[in-house]
Formats: structure tokens, C-alpha cells, sequence
């Protein structure tokens, strides 16, 4: 080898020696250990290089740690619920550290709309629950999650089918016919619903819940928002979540029906008092023969109609991870759930996708797409909203007669309706009311956000939403619409509605903020505008086909696969005006030194829903607040109070929340046989045009305290209210006009309120902890105007659960509040001593002159349910001798929650309550009322033990004064035999209840050991829902309102054949790798 090539050789050799003792000497070995300000360890710390988020560590058991770094790195230590240290290594080989409990609440970001703020900058009245909180519940919906979490804002059940509406109100809402439900956003996006959004793709749900809050919103923020963040994708490595239960769930609770014998008794008891006794000989035999049902075999339709057990599956996997410059977030999630009731059951698939690109160091691009489909068949008795409509498939499987009956229901599925007067098998009645539901959604949104100079943002945000609901109603021969509502030559044949509604919206909104930061010398005031403009274009179509006429053989199937079969009768297309919305908006925020805290916020919104002169609403709000707490007076606190702010606001709040084309007169295309064959005509539509409408304006005044102590371990808000909602939009019923009704601004509403909500950490150990949550919510609303009404009556304030033969039933006036209701007040039931004689010529019985009658029930009789006669005419029969007789709205609402851990275990138990709230039992009047439909059976309030009776036990029907006292001494009901259905006060129970609603036990896995598999963190779980309910109400479960007809919220509160609660068991696991 050539000396030249041997010395390069040697000096290379001895580079490479240089620079790999240079590597060994810049990369070191650090060991440490973590602990808590107590000394105790702190398992799971995380340790990871500043700048690397790939190079990192968790402690182990000992709160020790080891990893190799370089030597002149910066290392982040941190743990949830402490606060995260940052310490530069400087050559070190050993630290210590010791990390002190995080007081987060001040420092948790909240979403208020168009940005985001520190929860310790809030000035208005804003309620959040986290990721985590969602996370621990295993339910379908989030809305489901939020119930009894957040002062303010009510959540109920309306019933318990699986896809049953949720009722939400914040702090109680200031409509009266139209819709009080907030306003929903996701991702910046308005929305019609959050209940197809799986709670385990949330990040946060935040809810604005005054003007100070909401005014931002305009036009859509009178009832509150809720705004919704779904996850995103974080920098460093791939992460792997997967969550899954399977659940099994029965009836909650059953009531108890007659006997067998007893049913029997009672049918020959009415056949006597209607002369029909030929026919009960027919049906039962001879009433000597009545043992012979002592023990005949009974079919216990509760369990044939909703009693099998239901079994729910539900998948989610999540993908996220991402570096500096691109973040992804995937999700998919699929609910299978066969629910209690014979033909219904749910499905729903959803795909979430979230990116975000950082192509430029002050550009930021982010786009998400969301989609979700559901599928429901059956369904619960919120599907139907006519008034003609009797066709509740539920109030069956308690009338229906306990055991087959030759001629009236030889077998378990025979029907006989025209014989029995509207008694129809239970099992038929659900087959004959098939329902299948629809309801998919795309949703595609895009954002740029630029910096221009530091501290300048503009950020442009286009959107487009597609929803579609779809639904296909099959009525069979024994359904209302059947028998009544088609032509003759169609009567007792099947037919279907076709139902295809579309919803689509397109968004566009730009902002400008700039934070004022350069502008100041010192960092002790702080300024922030932003300024924004949005336009929002809503498109709805809706097509409508009804077919007549199939044949009788015909089912659900059949005439949904070949509708061409029968006749088509309607096709209807409602085409309204897009909803346009065009807003200009700004807000500030200022404070000085954190210690004095001002925000302002101006809304305009021009909405095409009003006419010229009316089209814009100008929504302003302002609110203050003083962190006492960092006052020079507070500073001996220092060492226990960490925060102590005092807040004020005044703002306004718009709601336009009505169909678009109101202004002026709309014509539908409609083709309707029974006018002029198979031709196509414009007909005017259901509503009388009114171009003078304007906005429904909410004023709010809100003052609040919020509160966090020993180093964010307690912590809490106590709040006050006063809304007042005025220039009501009221759909106003035009009868005799040739028109349904016509949208009027008429009245006030006021809502006034006190609301406290407390969160306290009371241990938190290594391997324990034990934390305790409680809200409660007062709210009292009143009517203040109706314009130049003093009442709504008549049609506005009927439930309509019995036709029209109820009448008014609740009664919205001015001084009361929305929910009032309104009836006669039961004076127990007519005594043989209240009477002077009885003729057997006529069957007459005759009062005595100081016993008013009752005409409302019946004609007078010993045993007839008696009314009080209010207004001394004589006979209680009419408006003015009905009065208010219950309320639906509850002095308070709330819940509270307590969470243990003990090592590897974790408990969690949700209650949630209602107090002094009214229900409306409607079902209770149906079930002890039989004498106009015969052969029903009854509750066990009519029981032989309890009801009055008119036969001996010899079967005569006794008239004699005497005798008849003597039979019913030891009865403390009436007679069920009226003549028609009253609503009494003996119909409206007491709703109050308290409610275990979830009950967790769950275990994690030892770090330590799901490491070695790759696996960070993998949690099983059992889960209890709806374990007890403590209440005093008769029927299936307080929480209940069915009969909102057409989505009034004038008559909330009835319970009418609801889908029954179930009591479900769920095991799962959280996985994450």
C-alpha cells in the first residue's frame, strides 16, 4: 500500500475514533425519581425529551425512571392532576423531582364560541364536561353522558325506547309553542341534534349558557349552546384506542292488571249495568261458573310485548398521532341494539376523521368529515303527534283481556276489534304499526388559519352538512288511519306513508383576532378582538307518498316492497324557502392583571325568515367580573384560596327559530285522489302567511361566584338568574280561516333561577382516591304576556292522549308558567248516603238538594266518581269547574357523583334526581274507565278489594240503600262504569324521584405488566344502569313526557302508553396500545 494511502487511512481511523468518543460524550444515562408534595411515589409519570417526543419513559412502582438523553436536553416531567415541570439536564446524571398538585380548573380551556378561553378569563356563565367524564359512562348518545352532570341545563328521557327524544333544557327556555331545545354546535358547526355522536369521540361539551356567553350566536343563542369538540389528532407516535361493551337489559318494572277471575267478575258486573248480559253468557258462561277461572292460565302481555331481554353491542376504535406539521385523528364506532319491545331495535355506524397540516410555520389547514347513519324499527309513542291518533301500541298489553276469550280473542294472535270496541291484541297492534326510521348525515368542514404577524389571525372556515330522514309507517287493518281516515273501498286493507325528508346547510364564516400584546409595556393588561362575518344557507325539502288499499294479506314487508300493489292516494312536496342567515359579530376581552376581567360582544344577524324592515336583530352583551382573590387584602388566603371571582353579565340573545316561508303564502304541490284522480294541483298550504313577524328577543342578567381551595381540590360556582323572552313566536291556531294556524309575536315569558355546583377531591393517594361532584338547579318560570290574550285554550293546550274527548287540559295564562295543569278536582265518589231514593221504574237514582251532580262523568249514581263543584252552579260539567291541578315543572333538579379508586380499582356511581315536578298519569284514567269499551281489562287500582261494586255475592245487581252501603263500607275506590274519560287531581301523582342512573366497578391492569404486550393501558368493566329509582309514582318511571303534539311544549309532563325503562348490565374494556 502506498505511504500516502496508509496515512490517510490512519488519519480517517482516527476522525471516526473523535467523533464516536464526541456521540458517547453528548449522550448520557438519566436516572431519577418522581414523587407527590406528600413523598409518596408517583407510578406513571411521564418523562420524555423536550423537542423528541419519541424518546420518553414512565416511572415505575418506586416513582423511579431511566433514560438515555442527550446531555444538554431539556426533559418534561409530568402526571395528571399535577403540574408538569420542565428541567434542563445540564450534564446531569440523577433528579429528583417532586410535583405539586395542579389547581386545573383555572387553566382548563373552554370553548365560548369562535375561540377558545381559560376557564379563569371566563366572565360568563359557561358548564363543561371533559373527555374523561364522557368516557367513563358506557352509553349510546352524548346526550345520554351530560344527564345530572351540569348545573342549568335539565336533561329527561321522554321515555325508554333506544332512540327516545332527549329533552334538553337550559335554564328552562323562554318559548312557549316553539322549540326551547339550545342550539347545537360541533366542531364550529350548527347542528340539529348531538345524539348520533358517540360520546367516546368528544373531546369536550361546553355550554354557554348566558347572553354574555351565547350573544355571540345571535339569532340561534336564546336557549343556550352547546358546543361540542370532537377529538384531534396529537404529535408523537401512533395511538391505538378500542372500546367496546355488550350489554343485556330487562323491563325495569311491570304494573299489576286484574286476575283472571276478578277481569271475569268485572265483565259480568258491566254487562248487568249495561243490559248486555246475553252476551257476557256468551263470552264467559253462567256467573255460578265464575270459579272455574280461578285458576285458568293467563298470558301476561307486558311480558309478551316488552319483556324479552335486550342485548346491545357497541365498537369504537379510535386512531390518532401525528408530528409538528401533521395531525390525524380516525374513529368508527357501530351500536347494535335489540331492544325490550317485540319488533324494535336500533343501529347506528359512525366515521369521524380529523386532519391537521402545518404546511408553513404561521399557516395552519385543518379538515374533518363526519358521518353517521342510524336505523330504527318500532320506536316508542313519541312517533305520533295526531291528535286522531289512538294507535299507542302499548296501553294493550295492559287492556287486553287476560285470557283468550271465544269470539272476542280465541288465540294469543287473533283480533277482534269490531267486537270489543277498540280491543286489540298487543302483538297485533305492533305488527300493524310498523315503523322503520332513516337518518343519515355527512358532514364536511375546512378551515386556513394564517398568521399574519404575530399575534394577527385571520381564519376562514367553509362547511356543508347533508341530513337525511327517512321513514316508512305501515298501517294494518287495526290501526285508526285504517278504519277512519281512507275511502270506503279501502277500509280494512293495508296502507303506508313513504316519508323522505332532506336537510341541507352550507356555512361560511371568517374571523380576525389579534391579542394585543406588544402594545403593552408591562404584562399586566391584556386585550383581545376578534371580528367576524358568517353566512349560513339551510335548504329543507320534504316528499310525502301515501298508498291505499293493499291486500289484507299484505304485511309491513310486503306493501314497503311492492307499493305499486295498491292505490296511491297522496303525494305531497314541500319545498320551503332556504333559510338564509347572513352575521356580522365582534367581541373583546380585556383584563388588567387577571385581577379585573371585561368582555363585550356584538352580534347582527339578517335572517330571510322576516320580512323587509325586519330582517335584522342587533344582539349586544357585556359582563365583568373581579378576582377577589388576588386583591392585596386576600393575601393571608393565599396559602388555601386559589381563585375567588365574582362575575357579572347583561346581555341579549336572538331566536328565529321558526320554518322558513312564514312571511308570505307558500303553495304545495299535492296529488290527492279524492279530489281529482291522478292530476297534479297547487294547493295552498296549512298556514296563514304574517310579513309583520320579527325576532324573538331573550334579555339575560346573570351573576355568579366561582370558587377553587386547597390547590384546586375543592372547587365549585353558585349562579343567578333572570331571563325574560320577549316578542314571543307563538303558533297560533286560525280556525275557521281555511287555514291550520299562523306564526304571531305575542307575549312574555320570564325565567328566574339559582343554580350551585361543587366538585371536591377529598383523598388523592398513590393507590387511593376519592372524589365527590353534586349540581342543583332552581328555576321558576312565569307567563308575563300573551299579548292581547289572558290565556291560550282550546286546541294550543290539549295533550290530545283521548281525542278531543278530554278537552282542555292544560292551561297556559298569564301569572302561571308553561305546564300548568288543568282539570276537576276529585271529591272522592258518590256514597249511598248521598242520596234520597232510587226508582226501579226508571233506574233513577235522586240526590239529595245540597249534593251537586256530576255530569262530567255520568249520570249520579252510588259509587260514580264524584267531582267538587268550584263555581256552586250545582254540577261540576264545565270550564268553570276545572282549575289548575298540577304543575310539570320541578322546584329543583340535579345530580351528584362519587368516584373511589383503590389501586388498580375504580367506582363510580351517577345519581340524578327531580323534586316536586307533576305527571300527568293519563294511562291511570284509561285503565280503571270501562264502560264504553267493553271487555278491557284493568289496573289493580280497580281490584274486587278496592273498586265499588253493584252485585252480591249471588251476582244480582243490588239496589237496595241498605245493602248497598253495607257491600262497599271496606272499598275505597268508584265504579270504573262511566261514560267518559275525566281528568281529575286523582290522575297527577307526584314525579319527584331519585335515581341511581349508572353504578362502574372497573380494573386496570399494572403498567408494568400491559407493557411488556405493547399494550399502555387496558381497563375491564362492569357497568349498572337505571339500578333503583326511589319515587312515589304508580306508573312505569317518573321520567316521562309523551304527548308533545306537533313539538308543542304546552303540555309536557304526560305519561300516555310511554316505552317502558330498562334496567341494563354492561361489561367492557378500554383499550389502548
Amino acid at each position: 500500500m502506498p505511504k500516502g494511502m496508509k496515512n490517510m487511512r490512519t488519519l480517517l481511523l482516527m476522525i471516526f475514533a473523535a467523533l464516536s468518543l464526541s456521540v458517547s460524550a453528548q449522550t448520557i444515562t438519566l436516572n431519577g425519581n418522581v414523587k407527590d408534595t406528600t413523598g409518596e411515589p408517583i407510578i406513571g409519570a411521564s418523562i420524555v425529551e423536550k423537542g423528541n417526543t419519541t424518546n420518553g419513559t414512565i416511572t415505575n412502582l418506586d416513582g423511579n425512571f431511566s433514560l438515555k438523553v442527550p446531555a444538554n436536553a431539556t426533559v418534561v416531567i409530568s402526571y395528571i392532576g399535577m403540574k408538569t415541570q420542565e428541567i434542563a439536564i445540564k450534564g446531569k446524571s440523577k433528579i429528583d423531582v417532586t410535583l405539586s398538585d395542579d389547581a386545573k380548573a383555572l387553566d382548563e380551556v373552554v370553548v365560548i364560541g369562535y375561540g377558545t378561553a381559560k376557564r379563569k378569563d371566563i366572565t360568563g356563565s359557561v358548564a363543561s364536561v371533559n373527555s374523561e367524564t364522557l368516557a367513563a359512562i358506557p352509553v349510546a348518545s352524548a346526550t345520554e353522558a351530560l344527564q345530572g352532570k351540569m348545573a342549568g341545563v335539565q336533561i329527561t328521557t321522554t321515555e325508554g325506547s333506544p332512540d327516545a327524544q332527549m329533552s334538553i333544557r337550559v335554564r328552562g327556555g323562554g318559548s312557549i309553542t316553539q322549540s326551547n331545545e339550545p342550539l347545537f354546535i360541533v366542531d364550529g358547526f350548527p347542528v340539529e341534534s348531538i345524539s348520533d355522536i358517540p360520546p367516546t369521540d368528544i373531546e369536550s361539551i361546553d355550554v354557554l349558557k348566558d347572553a354574555s356567553s351565547t350573544a355571540i350566536y345571535g339569532a340561534r343563542g336564546a336557549n343556550g349552546v352547546i358546543i361540542v369538540t370532537t377529538k384531534s389528532g396529537k404529535e408523537g407516535k401512533v395511538s391505538v384506542s378500542y372500546n367496546a361493551y355488550y350489554a343485556w337489559k330487562k323491563v325495569a318494572k311491570t304494573l299489576d292488571v286484574l286476575s283472571a277471575s276478578d277481569y271475569t267478575k268485572w265483565q259480568y258486573e258491566l254487562a248487568q249495568l249495561t243490559n248486555k248480559n246475553d252476551d257476557y253468557i256468551k263470552y264467559f258462561g253462567n256467573y255460578q261458573d265464575l270459579d272455574m277461572y280461578d285458576n285458568v292460565a293467563t298470558n301476561d302481555w307486558q311480558d309478551l310485548t316488552f319483556g324479552r331481554t335486550g342485548h346491545s353491542f357497541n365498537h369504537n376504535l379510535s386512531i390518532n398521532g401525528g408530528s409538528d406539521k401533521f395531525k390525524y385523528s380516525f374513529s368508527y364506532s357501530h351500536i347494535d341494539d335489540k331492544a325490550i319491545m317485540q319488533m324494535s331495535d336500533y343501529a347506528r355506524d359512525n366515521l369521524n376523521l380529523k386532519l391537521n397540516h402545518k404546511p408553513l410555520k404561521n399557516v395552519s389547514l385543518d379538515f374533518s368529515a363526519r358521518f353517521s347513519k342510524t336505523k330504527i324499527n318500532g320506536g316508542g309513542s313519541n312517533d305520533a303527534n295526531s291528535s286522531l291518533n289512538t294507535d299507542k301500541r302499548l296501553k294493550y298489553s295492559l287492556l287486553y283481556t287476560p285470557y283468550p276469550v271465544p269470539g272476542i280473542s280465541d288465540a294469543l294472535n287473533a283480533d277482534e276489534e269490531d267486537a270489543n270496541s277498540l280491543l286489540i291484541n298487543p302483538l297485533i297492534s305492533l305488527r300493524d304499526n310498523d315503523t322503520r326510521k332513516e337518518r343519515i348525515n355527512y358532514n364536511l368542514a375546512g378551515s386556513i388559519t394564517w398568521e399574519i404577524i404575530k399575534d394577527l389571525k385571520l381564519k376562514a372556515e367553509v362547511g356543508y352538512d347533508d341530513y337525511r330522514n327517512n321513514a316508512d309507517r305501515y298501517y294494518g287493518v287495526t290501526t285508526y288511519y285504517v278504519r277512519n281516515n281512507v275511502d270506503d273501498e279501502d277500509k280494512s286493507k293495508p296502507a303506508i306513508s313513504f316519508t323522505r325528508g332532506t336537510r341541507t346547510a352550507f356555512r361560511s364564516t371568517n374571523t380576525l383576532s389579534y391579542d394585543f400584546k406588544k402594545f403593552f409595556k408591562n404584562n399586566k393588561n391584556h386585550l383581545n378582538l376578534l371580528a367576524g362575518q358568517e353566512y349560513i344557507v339551510t335548504r329543507e325539502r320534504e316528499l310525502r307518498n301515501v298508498v291505499h288499499g293493499f291486500p289484507t294479506e299484505y304485511t309491513a314487508d310486503d306493501c314497503i316492497n311492492y307499493s305499486t300493489k295498491g292505490n296511491p292516494y297522496e303525494v305531497t312536496n314541500y319545498g320551503y324557502p332556504d333559510d338564509v342567515l347572513f352575521s356580522f359579530f365582534g367581541r373583546a376581552n380585556y383584563d388588567f392583571d387577571s385581577k379585573y376581567l371585561f368582555s363585550a360582544t356584538f352580534r347582527a344577524d339578517g335572517s330571510s325568515k322576516f320580512a323587509k324592515g325586519n330582517q335584522w336583530g342587533f344582539f349586544p352583551s357585556a359582563a365583568v367580573a373581579w378576582r377577589i382573590s388576588s386583591e392585596s387584602f386576600m393575601e393571608n388566603t393565599k396559602n388555601w384560596l386559589d381563585d375567588l371571582k365574582l362575575r357579572f353579565s347583561y346581555g341579549t340573545a336572538g331566536n328565529n327559530n321558526i320554518p322558513s316561508g312564514q312571511i308570505s303564502q307558500l303553495y304545495e304541490l299535492n296529488k290527492t285522489p279524492w279530489i281529482n284522480g291522478v292530476n297534479s294541483y297547487i294547493a295552498p298550504s296549512k298556514y296563514m302567511a304574517n310579513s309583520d313577524l320579527t325576532w324573538e328577543t331573550t334579555i339575560t342578567r346573570n351573576v355568579g361566584l366561582d370558587f377553587t381551595t386547597l390547590g384546586g381540590r375543592l372547587s365549585g360556582t353558585i349562579e343567578g338568574y333572570w331571563n325574560n323572552t320577549k316578542d314571543l313566536l307563538i303558533m297560533f291556531p286560525t280556525s275557521g280561516t281555511g287555514y291550520n294556524y299562523q306564526y304571531r309575536n305575542m307575549g312574555e315569558t320570564e325565567n328566574k333561577g339559582l343554580e350551585a355546583s361543587v366538585n371536591w377531591v377529598a383523598v388523592d393517594k398513590k393507590n387511593f382516591g376519592l372524589s365527590i361532584g353534586a349540581n342543583i338547579s332552581f328555576n321558576k318560570n312565569k307567563i308575563k304576556s300573551l299579548g292581547s290574550l289572558q290565556k291560550l285554550t282550546n286546541e294550543q293546550a290539549q295533550s290530545y292522549w283521548a281525542s278531543t274527548e278530554i278537552g282542555q287540559d292544560f292551561l297556559p295564562e298569564v301569572g302561571g308558567s308553561v305546564g300548568k295543569m288543568y282539570g276537576y278536582v276529585s271529591a272522592g265518589r258518590y256514597e249511598v248516603s248521598d242520596f234520597e231514593s232510587y226508582d226501579a221504574t226508571t233506574d233513577t237514582w235522586t240526590l239529595k238538594k245540597d249534593i251537586n251532580k256530576s255530569s262530567a262523568v255520568g249520570t249520579a249514581r252510588p259509587g260514580m266518581m264524584k267531582l267538587k263543584d268550584l263555581d256552586n252552579s250545582g254540577d261540576a260539567n264545565g270550564e268553570k269547574d276545572k282549575t289548575i291541578i298540577g304543575d310539570a315543572n320541578p322546584l329543583h333538579t340535579g345530580g351528584f357523583n362519587i368516584n373511589a379508586r383503590l389501586y388498580g380499582f375504580d367506582l363510580a356511581a351517577n345519581f340524578t334526581w327531580s323534586y316536586g315536578n307533576d305527571i300527568y298519569n293519563a294511562n291511570k284514567i284509561e285503565t280503571t274507565s270501562t264502560s264504553k269499551y267493553l271487555y278491557r281489562n284493568m289496573t289493580s287500582e280497580m281490584s274486587a278489594a278496592k273498586r265499588w261494586t253493584n252485585i252480591d255475592g249471588n251476582g244480582n245487581l243490588v239496589t237496595d240503600m241498605n245493602q248497598l252501603a253495607q257491600m262497599n263500607e271496606n272499598t275505597t275506590m268508584w265504579s270504573p262504569y262511566m261514560s267518559k274519560f275525566v281528568f281529575s287531581d286523582w290522575a297527577v301523582e307526584d314525579g319527584s324521584y331519585l335515581r341511581l342512573s349508572t353504578l362502574t366497578l372497573g380494573y386496570t391492569l399494572p403498567v408494568h405488566l400491559t407493557k411488556k404486550v405493547g399494550i399502555n393501558n387496558l381497563r375491564f368493566y362492569v357497568t349498572g344502569y337505571n339500578l333503583f329509582c326511589i319515587t312515589g309514582y304508580s306508573g312505569y318511571d317518573p321520567e316521562v313526557s309523551t304527548c308533545r303534539r306537533n313539538g308543542s311544549q304546552l303540555t309536557p309532563g304526560v305519561d300516555y302508553s310511554a316505552y317502558p325503562k330498562s334496567r341494563q348490565f354492561v361489561i367492557g374494556l378500554n383499550l389502548n396500545f
